[in-house]
């Protein structure tokens, strides 16, 4: 069976260009960067020459991108060692009630070390107000942390309007762009961003190797410690094919974003006239046009959403639920929930997320089955 594979939220399958890239880092240039040696030094060049790439297209300075792990523990080393640092100025964060767990449950942890936050609420397209951000500010405020696009809906977050209140109250300001790091531009000088995540999976690149922006002169206090790799910032030999890896799926998404994003939008856009064409009640979660141009999250009432799940699974059609991180738990999501859908609607909603290799073939045979299937089961539940 042809496998259709439209989760590219959840990960993204290895350009062939960023192996081909790897490939040399685990057999001939497979020096510690850290060594004084040529075979050492041909490693460390490999990775200040990936540094400045990922900070030419932020908009940033080489010496203010660090690599690390994932996107998560960027989100966490931002998070975290901000506000170990300004612990003395403050304890108030300001998030949003829609994060990716990687932020939600930092904040939560930090709740427990005497910290306070205010997770905002958002309208039903998913979208934060700024003026909330605003009017939530405290003078123990430290930090804002806002995603860029949500990784369940899509919806893109007025990041420029949220930074200029941060930037203006003197209040330090983060970002998970995982969802939108060679998806859409960035420029964190425009954006007013003091932090920003990001993570190689997402964008055809290895899992295992993220990065962290942070703005020079930002107060920071380091979560791992040791030989000082990274000027300090994150102590632990770095992962130099995964972070060659990352240059390189970074390169080709920005070469080639207006074209691809176009095709993509194309692609999703004709996805979702022909469900709703075929399949009734079909109901579209987050803004209808401020979001993502791969992502579609749907509500399908009548079928329950892991029934719905498993049997286009099990005609080849592989998307999820919601998060893939939180997959499984038993939970409505909280996304879905924070945009006031009811537990029965958020637990038979579909996140359906193109990507590069995904064909107009695919979308033809994807409506079809889709249609098949939910036809299937509301039968049943009749």
């Amino acid at each position: 069976m042809n496998r259709i594979y439209l989760d590219y939220a959840a990960t993204t399958p290895l350009d062939p260009e960023v192996i081909r890239a790897m490939e040399p880092f685990w057999e001939d240039h497979f020096g510690n960067p850290s060594s004084g040696h040529t075979t050492g030094q041909d490693a460390a060049r490999a990775i200040e020459t990936v540094r400045k790439k990922i900070a030419d297209f932020l908009g940033a300075e080489s010496r203010e991108i660090v690599f690390t792990g994932s996107g998560t523990e960027s989100d966490n080393m931002a998070i975290k060692g901000l506000c170990d640092a300004l612990r003395d100025r403050g304890n108030h964060i300001i998030t949003t009630a829609i994060e990716h767990s990687a932020v939600i449950k930092t904040c939560e942890f930090l709740e427990t070390r005497g910290f306070h936050v205010t997770y905002l609420p958002v309208g039903s397209d998913g979208i934060v107000d700024p003026d909330a951000v605003q009017k939530a500010i405290t003078d123990q405020t430290i930090l804002i942390s806002v995603m860029h696009a949500n990784n369940e809906i899509g919806t893109i977050q007025p990041l420029e309007a949220i930074g200029r209140i941060a930037q203006s109250r003197h209040i330090r300001f983060h970002t998970d762009a995982v969802q939108t790091f060679g998806h859409l531009p960035i420029n964190v000088g425009h954006l007013h961003l003091d932090f920003l995540s990001l993570s190689a999976h997402k964008l055809y690149g290895p899992k295992g190797v993220g990065a962290l922006f942070i703005k020079k002169d930002t107060p920071f206090t380091p979560l791992i410690h040791g030989g000082g790799h990274e000027e300090g910032r994150r102590s632990s030999t770095q992962n130099v094919p995964g972070i060659v890896g990352l240059g390189k799926a970074a390169e080709i998404a920005y070469r080639d974003i207006r074209t691809e994003q176009n095709r993509i939008r194309s692609l999703r856009d004709r996805l979702f006239s022909g469900i709703r064409g075929q399949i009734e009640n079909v109901r579209l979660n987050g803004h209808a046009s401020k979001r993502l141009n791969n992502n579609l999250n749907l509500s399908i009432p009548g079928v329950e959403g892991e029934s719905l799940l498993m049997n286009l699974d099990m005609e080849g059609i592989q998307i999820s639920s919601g998060s893939a991180c939180s997959s499984g738990s038993g939970k409505p999501s909280h996304v879905l929930s924070a945009l006031g859908l009811e537990p029965a609607d958020a637990r038979g909603s579909l996140r359906i997320t193109l990507g590069r290799f995904t064909t107009e073939k695919e979308i033809r045979l994807t409506i079809k089955k889709l249609t098949e299937v939910v036809a299937r089961l509301r039968a049943v539940a009749a």
